[in-house]
C-alpha cells in the first residue's frame, strides 16, 4: 500500500516508521528541509527507543523516504495522513493553522481519488470542515476526484511509541465510506492479527474518543495529587491510602501516581482545547475545569515546599535536580513540571545545577538564566548541593548509591517528586526526606 503522512514531528514519524516496516511504501512529507536530509540520513530529530533502528531498516528496504516536495507526496499515495501539530493558543482554543496548510496542500496537488486520514487532534466538527474546505478548493481547480474522510486518532505513549502502535489496546477508526473502511483495516491488518483491536463509528464520535481518553487519565492524576494534598493537612499518608484505595479491582493502581503533576505535548493542551469547545456548544466542563486547576497549582505547591524549608536555614549552595523531562524515556519537556518548579527557584534566587539523561538541551532551550546550569552525570551535579529534587522518574535515579549522595552533598535533603523512594530507609541514611501526600 502506497502511504504518505504529512508532518514528520512524534506522530507522523513514529506512524511512517512502523507501517513502512511492515512492507508498505511510505513518503513522509515536511517543510523542513533540514529535518527531512536528518530523517534520510538516518537519524531521527527526537528521542525514542527504537525508532532510528527501524527508521534505518525501512529506509536501507526502500519502504520508507522523506521528502518536501509536496506534488510527489499528495500524488504517489492512496492513503494522506494528516499528523501535523494542533498546539493551545494563548486563550486555550485549539490552534488548526497546521492542519488547514495541509488541508491547502492536498487540495492544491490531488489529481485522483484519495483517503485523507486525520491523525492530529482537532476539536469535534474540524475533519467534516477540512474535507468541506478541500472539496470546495478541488473545484475550483475543476479537478474531477473524489475524497473519503477517515479520523483515526493516535493513543501513543512517548518512550513506549513502538510497542503502542505494533501492539495496540485499540485502533478506533472514524468514517464515512465504507470502502475506505475496509482499507484502512487492511493497512492495520498486520498490527491486529491476533486480537481485533479495531473500533469503528462516525467521525464525530471518534474525534471525541481521543478527548475523552485524555480527559479520563489526566482526572485520575489530579484526583490522587488532590488527595494527597489532604493527607499532608490531615497527617495521613497517600501511600497507604493509595494501597488501600487502588486494591479495589475496580479502581486499580494505573495513573493513580502522587507526585508533581502531569506534562507534556498532549494532557495540558487537549484538557483545554475540550474545555474551551465544549463551554462554545453550550457546556461547562466542571470536572475537566477542576483538573486542569489542581495539576496547574500542583507544580507551584512543590516548589514552594522547597522555597519554604530554606527560609530560615542557611544556603551556601545550589539546589540539585534529577529529571527534566515531563516523563521517562523521553527528550519533551512540553508544559513539564520541571520548568514551573525551576523557575520559581530562579525567582527565589536560588542556583539550580539539574541533569537528565536525554532532555538537558530541549530545557536549556525553555530556560536560559545565569542560576541554572547543568551536570554531566547525576551525581555531578550534586556536589556542594544543599537539597535534591527528584522530579522524573527516571531508572537511572531509582537506585542511587545513597551513601555517595550524603557525601557529595552540602545538607542531606531530598524532595522525593514522585515518591519513588522509602522514606524510612532514606531517613535511616542521614537524609530529611520529603515526599508528595506525606506529611514530614
Amino acid at each position: 500500500m502506497n502511504i504518505t503522512t504529512i508532518g514528520t514531528g512524534y506522530v507522523g514519524l513514529v506512524t511512517g516508521v512502523c507501517l513502512s516496516n511492515v512492507g508498505n511504501r511510505v513518503i513522509c512529507f515536511d517543510i523542513d528541509r533540514s529535518k527531512i536530509d536528518l530523517l534520510n540520513s538516518g537519524k531521527v530529530p527526537i528521542y525514542e527507543p527504537g525508532l532510528q533502528t527501524k527508521l534505518k531498516s525501512s529506509i536501507k528496504s526502500r519502504n520508507l523516504s522523506f521528502t518536501s516536495n509536496p506534488k510527489k507526496s499528495i500524488n504517489s499515495s492512496e492513503i494522506i495522513m494528516i499528523c501535523v501539530g494542533t498546539p493551545s493558543k494563548s486563550n486555550g482554543d485549539t490552534d488548526l493553522k497546521f492542519v488547514n496548510q495541509a488541508a491547502d496542500m492536498i487540495a492544491e496537488y490531488i489529481d485522483s481519488d484519495k483517503i485523507i486520514l486525520i491523525k492530529s487532534t482537532v476539536p469535534v466538527g474540524t475533519s467534516e470542515k477540512i474535507k468541506k474546505n478541500i472539496n470546495e478548493k478541488i473545484k475550483k481547480r475543476n479537478i474531477n476526484c473524489k475524497i473519503d474522510l477517515i479520523f483515526n486518532p493516535e493513543f501513543l505513549k512517548e518512550g513506549k511509541a513502538i510497542n503502542d502502535f505494533e501492539s495496540p489496546d485499540r485502533i478506533v477508526i472514524g468514517y464515512e465510506s465504507t470502502s475506505s473502511l475496509k482499507k484502512v483495516i487492511q493497512m492495520y491488518e498486520p498490527f491486529n492479527l491476533h486480537h481485533d483491536k479495531i473500533i469503528t463509528m462516525d467521525i464525530k464520535s471518534s474525534e471525541l474518543t481521543k478527548y475523552a481518553s485524555n480527559a479520563f487519565l489526566a482526572t485520575k492524576i489530579s484526583f490522587i495529587n488532590e488527595i494527597a494534598n489532604i493527607c499532608e493537612n490531615v497527617d495521613a499518608n497517600i501511600n497507604s491510602v493509595r494501597r488501600g484505595l487502588c486494591s479495589d479491582t475496580r479502581i486499580g493502581y494505573d495513573f493513580l501516581y502522587p507526585g508533581v503533576g502531569f506534562g507534556g505535548s498532549c494532557f495540558p493542551k487537549d484538557l483545554k482545547s475540550l474545555s474551551k469547545f465544549s463551554k462554545k456548544n453550550g457546556y461547562q466542563t466542571s470536572i475537566i475545569d477542576s483538573v486542569i486547576e489542581v495539576n496547574d497549582m500542583q507544580r507551584i505547591i512543590f516548589a514552594e515546599k522547597i522555597i519554604k524549608y530554606f527560609e530560615k536555614k542557611p544556603f551556601s549552595g545550589h539546589i540539585a535536580i534529577w529529571g527534566l523531562s515531563y516523563k521517562p524515556e523521553t527528550d519533551d519537556v512540553r508544559k513539564a513540571p520541571s520548568i514551573d518548579i525551576v523557575e520559581k527557584l530562579l525567582e527565589n534566587n536560588f542556583t539550580v545545577k539539574a541533569y537528565d539523561p536525554v532532555a538537558m538541551k530541549n530545557f536549556n532551550k525553555k530556560i536560559k538564566h545565569k542560576k541554572m546550569s547543568f551536570g554531566k552525570n547525576l551525581y555531578d551535579v550534586l556536589e556542594g548541593a544543599n537539597a535534591l529534587v527528584l522530579l522524573t522518574e527516571w531508572n537511572e535515579f531509582r537506585s542511587p548509591n545513597f551513601i555517595r549522595v550524603r557525601e557529595l552533598m552540602n545538607t542531606p535533603v531530598l524532595f522525593d517528586g514522585k515518591n519513588i523512594y522509602n522514606k524510612e530507609n532514606i531517613q535511616s541514611l542521614g537524609f530529611e526526606c520529603f515526599q508528595v501526600g506525606v506529611r514530614t
